[in-house]
């Protein structure tokens, strides 16, 4: 029975994370990279890198399993290239839900060509800074994170560096949640017609 209905928690969960993030428009990406831009950890990686991911919202939430899902646009030296697709499973203990906005930078084009080139999956060592309203962070893309954000960061940023030629950023749009879990985001590409 416990069984049954974490998996309908969890199925419920996913399901409205993706009908959220379904919902991003032209505009959407517009406005989620003005906000990182406004981030001075985050601004000097417009200016040097080979592209980008933008993910507008990713949904995120669980009762002992749990997922996350966002829809995205990737960019190559500023141009849309075409559509990409987070999902994440997750099993461990964990409650609640959560909803942000996450920004890959690629320092060069073999970095963005290891995520397009198919399904790209981030390991449990990569982790993504925080940019919150006065706060800097640091969480892991599998867990450990919790936080509520009104807007760009306004207090002193950390140092920031690509690992393994990505870096990754996220700001928190809302909800609280605690995870310890185990397993890292993959991601599908979609090349623009």
């Amino acid at each position: 029975m416990m069984k049954i209905f974490s998996f309908s928690v969890m199925a419920s969960m996913i399901l409205s994370a993706a009908l959220i993030s379904g919902m991003a428009h032209a505009d959407q990406y517009t406005g989620t990279i003005e906000i990182f831009k406004q981030s001075p950890a985050v601004k000097p990686f417009f200016n040097n890198c080979y592209g980008y991911a933008v993910f507008p919202t990713v949904g995120k939430g669980g009762f002992g399993v749990g997922g996350a899902y966002g829809s995205g646009q990737v960019y190559a030296q500023g141009i849309v290239t075409g559509t990409t697709r987070l999902l994440k499973a997750t099993i461990g203990f964990q409650a609640g839900g959560q909803a942000f906005s996450q920004m890959i930078f690629f320092e060069d084009k073999r970095a963005y060509d290891d995520f397009t080139g198919g399904n790209f999956e981030f390991d449990a060592g990569v982790s993504a800074v925080a940019i919150t309203a006065g706060v800097q962070a640091k969480a892991g893309t599998e867990g450990a994170t919790a936080g509520a954000s009104v807007g760009p960061a306004t207090g002193t940023q950390a140092k920031t560096n690509y690992r393994k030629g990505m870096v990754v950023f996220v700001h928190s749009k809302g909800g609280l949640m605690y995870e310890a879990t185990v397993g890292g985001q993959k991601f599908s590409f979609k090349p623009k017609k």
